[in-house]
């Protein structure tokens, strides 16, 4: 089920609550100058918007994890929780970290999809065995393991787990795409 409109309306930076205004501008540099609608939806609760922040920049921005890795698994966990807001953002940062088109459309048929890196459908492997068991399997996790350290799998693990949140939220709350975003596969 996906909502068309949403249950809790984006706030206009300008009639934010002034704790959340100043989040926010910082913010729109990220959307280009706009604040994007998952920020404007978080504006509703300035305190838990500020400290989630602090974790989703951990993920997106300062983990372990290299960019193009990062952002296939996140795109996997997109397209599994049906998340057309986050599937649709996460394309457009996959595209900047190198992520061909034909690789994004590779990554809604799965792990098994030909033309995959083994490491890269571990990666894939390791968002599904997540979603559907809320664990890694030992063979997902040795093939990681060949190439990554402990830190970066771990950060793998709270990767998908932040995303998971991020749809379930964004689903919820029924956060629309914002202008120019692709919609799911």
């Amino acid at each position: 089920m996906r909502l068309t409109r949403p249950r809790v309306e984006p706030l206009d930076p300008a009639s934010a609550p002034p704790e959340a205004r100043a989040e926010l501008a910082k913010l729109a540099d990220f959307g280009g100058g706009r604040v994007l609608n998952i920020f404007a939806t978080l504006a509703h609760h300035p305190e838990l918007m500020r400290r989630w922040l602090v974790f989703g920049n951990h993920v997106l921005g300062k983990s372990t994890l290299p960019a193009r890795e990062r952002e296939l698994a996140i795109l996997r966990v997109g397209f599994l929780c049906r998340s057309e807001y986050e599937w649709g953002q996460h394309v457009l940062i996959a595209q900047r970290c190198g992520i061909s088109d034909e690789e994004i459309a590779r990554i809604a048929t799965g792990p098994d999809a030909a033309g995959w890196s083994a490491q890269d459908a571990a990666i894939l492997r390791a968002a599904d065995e997540l979603h559907a068991d809320q664990m890694i399997g030992d063979a997902t996790w040795s093939e990681l393991a060949k190439t990554w350290n402990r830190q970066q799998l771990m950060d793998l693990v709270f990767a998908i787990g932040q995303y998971h949140l991020v749809a379930m939220a964004l689903n919820t709350f029924g956060v629309q795409r914002d202008p120019g975003v692709p919609g799911l596969p």
